[in-house]
């Protein structure tokens, strides 16, 4: 019995074999006579011809053969899911084959798209032109998966969309290009398979400018041992279960180390984020840090924030480096805050996540994902600091802008950079033109250098009618 399954299997694969070769040669023969048909074979030499030859003579007798292909792929590949339920034995080796049936049919679906075509040729997107469609970011990667990913996606019915578009168009940034090699060992995977452990990797390209990432067809590798989270009423400040974290990269295994500050240095930015109780719990609503000889802090309370704008203080983000306390504490309020940070070292995300909140998993590179004149608040703390170039910091303020409604808060909290470099600083913040409601300079007294300076600020965008 288990020779005669054999001889199936092999009868099976020989069929297989037979039918990807003739599908090749047809699909060859195919590319062929339509190029043929379309170009003559000096238009083939001569560079300007081919580039600038936009109505072939024979359009319509090339759509007609792609039409006969692609229906009788699609016959094929009804008949294999049928065989497939018919025999168990050979059923890997026929999914296997209809899975290539399918790339030859999109492969051929997207040249029939992308063909010329004057009835609808109305508004295309600019990467799409008539007379040429060009590959070249595509053909510059190695790895299939992110030569999928850059192509031009046709719209299957060869029309634009609602959106006014014939296809989708899917980019990667420049940095992308210049970390070539590391991009391909992100998207280099099993397609439908759980993807590797490289989140370290991930991040390095977003920091490094490649942001965002390209999409990827595989399952996001999760805890092993995923537990129930806390409800609601406790996780705000319940060190959450080590079990939910992947812990592959960072020094620490647990909470509890990253909470006694274990970590060597390793989430500088925030070295007392992980203790709830005792360092996070205080923060914006009792006063901390003060200056003894001005008896002025850097830090403000959220409730004298909230009365510069009474009631209208609903939305806004959290642009730092921490584990949400900010936003629980605006809970309180009823403002919903969205934290923005990456995983400096320390498991930012899914700390934020755990405790009920809303992470936004983004560095600083990448504009933010809101429309226009939409949140109320942007605050930010231990991550837009004295480090800062200044023209970058120019696109991050007027991004911010962009997305601040007219009379919306922005709230500087603990800017810290070197007294010689506070006016020039400054001077960036004052570009905006915002109404100041509160402005404080105080020396940074954590270190015997008193070369540093903490500056807090609440700041009002004004109404542009023009």
């Amino acid at each position: 019995m288990a020779k005669l399954n054999s001889l199936v299997k092999m009868g099976t694969w020989k069929s297989v074999n037979r039918t990807i070769f003739i599908l090749g040669i047809c699909a060859l023969l195919v590319s062929v006579a339509t190029l043929s048909g379309s170009y003559s074979f000096r238009s083939l030499l001569v560079t300007n011809s081919f580039c600038d030859y936009v109505n072939p003579l024979n359009e319509g007798e090339a759509r007609m053969n792609f039409e006969v292909v692609i229906r009788k792929i699609r016959q094929e590949m009804d008949e294999l899911k049928n065989g497939t339920l018919k025999e168990s034995s050979s059923s890997e080796i026929l999914l296997r084959h209809s899975a290539f049936l399918a790339d030859i049919l999109g492969l051929i679906e997207s040249m029939q798209a992308l063909g010329p075509d004057v009835e609808n040729a109305t508004v295309d997107h600019p990467l799409v032109k008539l007379n040429h469609q060009s590959d070249e970011p595509a053909d510059y990667f190695l790895i299939e998966e992110i030569r999928k990913y850059v192509r031009v996606k046709p719209n299957r019915l060869g029309k634009q969309n609602f959106m006014g578009a014939n296809g989708t168009f899917t980019s990667i940034g420049h940095a992308c290009f210049a970390m070539k090699e590391e991009l391909e060992e992100y998207m280099d995977y099993d397609v439908g398979e759980i993807c590797n452990d490289d989140w370290k990797l991930a991040q390095k390209l977003m920091v490094h400018g490649c942001d965002p990432l390209p999409r990827r067809r595989c399952l996001a590798r999760a805890p092993r041992l995923y537990t129930q989270p806390f409800p609601i009423n406790e996780s705000i400040w319940k060190l959450p279960d080590d079990r939910n974290v992947r812990w592959s990269g960072y020094w620490c295994k647990n909470f509890t180390c990253l909470a006694n500050n274990g970590t060597r240095k390793g989430f500088f930015k925030c070295a007392d984020c992980f203790n709830l109780t005792h360092h996070e719990m205080p923060r914006w609503i009792q006063p901390t840090d003060l200056d003894p000889e001005t008896n002025i802090t850097a830090d403000f309370l959220i409730p004298e924030v909230l009365k510069i704008k009474p009631g209208e203080v609903r939305i806004g983000l959290d642009f730092s480096v921490g584990t949400g306390t900010f936003a629980a504490r605006m809970r309180e309020f009823n403002v919903t805050i969205v934290s923005a940070t990456i995983n400096l070292g320390a498991p930012f995300n899914e700390m934020i996540a755990l405790r009920g909140l809303v992470p936004l998993y983004l560095s600083i590179n990448q504009r933010l994902p809101f429309f226009d004149n939409t949140l109320d608040l942007i605050h930010t703390t231990r991550f837009l600091d004295g480090w800062i170039d200044f023209v970058l910091l120019d696109f991050v303020l007027f991004d911010w802008d962009r997305v601040l409604r007219p009379g919306g808060l922005l709230w500087i909290d603990s800017f810290f950079c070197l007294k010689e470099d506070l006016e020039d600083y400054m001077e960036a913040f004052k570009v905006l033109r915002y109404r100041k409601h509160k402005w404080v300079v105080v020396p940074k007294r954590d270190k015997d250098d008193d070369r540093e300076v903490f500056f807090s600020a609440v700041l009002e965008k004004p109404p542009r009618p023009f």
